[in-house]
């Protein structure tokens, strides 16, 4: 984690005896502060009043520790002083993890197609949940290991397993390849090993701050590898078992779960105009345990309700969005979409089919190298509404550590409620937004939204090749802005690249919130910014500047804001 920075302590506490009369008098404090100044040769002031009754003591920002000493000093020899201490900084702990490629995890954090996790750590970090990865089976990753439990290898078919036998303890992934064409049906096509559950698995509870490889979600939570997926995939009648077994029920045959998962990942598929009732019936017994349950779309560029266990009734169905905000090209829709998350595009929608021209914009996770059979670990991005899943799957383990009584009913309508509207374009249905994670660990911790927000809804239009800009003055701050200012932007605009955003501070300092780019032909900027303004006054006039660098395309600045 990030070192506490040291930050010298401009003010002191001073809490008088009960019966003293600057305990109650303001006037007495102030007079009181006017003697230690004098004595101790200080520029000390009565600066207010605390809710425990304390008075706050400003030493001026010119203050040494010495200067601090001696003061306390003055203010412990008084006999109606109960105690004096320094009015000390605090620090959010959502420190920027030190793994060495958590800057490529923009899933986590940027402000346009993240899912906002970094300040959920404050409150949680999924101790106490197991999440089940109902997938592939674990190739051994070190940067999952410690976070792994026991699993089990659903695959009844041992030809399919790979591992010369049917169902057991052993939850290895063993290489899901095929070696030629049409060998698992009729167009199917030869394929290396895919390791999914492993990447799977990484998204949710990779270690994090071990100075290597990537942050997980839920990182203190438990990943339960469950084995359904080898060969030509796999059955409904394991998946169903495994479903079951993993949230703690009874399978014939299979010994109890030691570790019942909370948290069941379903990043698997096929098409079915129905869900058949094998998976329902498992499904359904699973939330009766208190699983929450979270699907994939689907990666067809189709209507989610042909694709099964997505049109299961009781899960968290989840759609893929890109790095900028839209739909993923490939993912499902639908009205039973509940929720979006990002799922990553390692290619454009035009890129021949198999390539990777994106490789910044897919999802980053853990991985093994071996083309058939497992080989050294390795990290790569993959892109699917499989990567979409487990982001939700990790927020809901994140939920059920922070409020162990959440229900999945409880858990999904959370997620659900605090999502925020996709910043870029969804056409066919992408429920409601794509998921915001502190939001909603704030929400069902009772967390209050904070700070002052200023607003200007006045529409300002934004003509081609111009530059324009919208006002707001700060007013009744003290000191200087936040390192971690919200900057909230809504936009009306068509083929956003065209537009350069920047705040512009009080003093005429310029940070840019948003660059041009070509290739982003997506509509509208719907976003919160966060931005260190640490450096700035709070007070004054700050400007929201949009700058339009091409034709064709225009709008205009519907409103925005500053959060304190």
């Amino acid at each position: 984690m990030r070192a506490i920075p040291s930050a010298p302590v401009e003010k002191v506490i001073v809490t008088y005896k009960s019966q003293a009369a600057e305990a109650g008098s303001n006037t007495a404090a102030k007079n009181d502060t006017a003697e230690k100044a004098a004595k101790t040769g200080e520029k000390l002031s009565f600066e207010r009043r605390l809710a425990g009754g304390g008075a706050l003591v400003d030493l001026g920002d010119s203050a040494t520790k010495q200067d601090l000493t001696e003061v306390m000093d003055a203010f412990r020899a008084d006999p109606a002083v109960a105690s004096v201490e320094p009015d000390i900084r605090a620090y959010a702990m959502a420190a920027t993890p030190n793994d060495t490629d958590y800057a490529k995890q923009w899933d986590l954090f940027e402000p346009t197609g993240g899912m906002n996790v970094p300040a959920a750590w404050d409150k949680t970090t999924g101790s106490g949940v197991t999440v089940a990865v109902i997938d592939t089976g674990y190739a051994a990753h070190s940067d999952l290991a410690t976070n792994v439990v026991s699993g089990y290898d659903f695959i009844s078919a041992s030809a399919d397993a790979r591992d010369g036998n049917g169902r057991d303890a052993d939850a290895k992934d063993e290489g899901d390849w095929n070696a030629t064409d049409n060998e698992c049906g009729t167009g199917s096509k030869a394929s290396n090993s895919s390791w999914h559950g492993t990447h799977v698995a990484g998204t949710i509870g990779a270690v994090t701050n071990n100075a290597k490889g990537i942050a997980g979600i839920a990182y203190n939570a438990k990943i339960q590898p469950v084995r359904v997926l080898g060969k030509c995939g796999g059955s409904s009648s394991d998946i169903a078992d495994a479903i079951t077994w993993a949230s703690g029920g009874t399978v014939p045959g299979v010994p109890a779960n030691a570790n019942p998962a909370k948290v069941i990942n379903l990043s698997l598929g096929g098409a079915s105009a129905t869900c058949p009732s094998v998976y329902q019936t498992a499904i359904n017994g699973a939330v009766q345990r208190g699983a929450t349950v979270v699907v994939a779309a689907g990666n067809s560029n189709a209507n989610a309700s042909g694709f099964t266990p997505a049109n299961c009734s009781n899960v968290i169905n989840v759609a893929s969005t890109s790095r900028e905000g839209n739909r993923s090209y490939y993912s499902n829709y639908g009205t039973i979409i509940d929720v979006s998350a990002p799922g990553g595009e390692t290619r454009r929608s035009t890129d021949t089919p198999g390539t990777v021209t994106t490789p910044e914009n897919g999802i980053y996770s853990t991985l093994n190298s071996g083309t058939t059979t497992p080989s050294t670990e390795n990290y790569k991005p993959y892109q699917g509404t499989s990567m979409a899943a487990p982001h939700i799957a990790g927020l809901a383990a994140l939920l059920k550590s922070a409020k162990s009584t959440l229900t999945p009913a409880e858990i999904e309508s959370a997620i659900k409620s605090n999502a925020r509207p996709l910043p870029g374009t969804c056409t066919g249905g992408c429920g409601t937004g794509i998921a915001d994670a502190t939001k909603t660990v704030n929400a069902v911790t009772g967390t209050p939204p904070t700070g002052s927000v200023f607003t200007n809804d006045t529409d300002v239009t934004i003509a081609d090749n111009t530059t324009v800009s919208s006002s707001i003055a700060v007013t009744g701050r003290t000191g200087n802005a936040p390192a971690a200012l919200k900057v909230g932007v809504d936009i009306k605009h068509t083929w956003r690249g065209d537009l350069v955003i920047d705040l512009v501070a009080p003093d005429g300092t310029v940070r840019n919130l948003k660059a041009s780019s070509s290739s982003d032909s997506a509509d509208n900027v719907l976003t919160t910014y966060t931005v260190d303004a640490s450096s700035e006054v709070a007070n004054g006039t700050w400007k929201l500047q949009v700058r339009d660098v091409a034709s064709g395309d225009t709008g205009y600045i519907n409103s925005w804001s500053l959060t304190f």
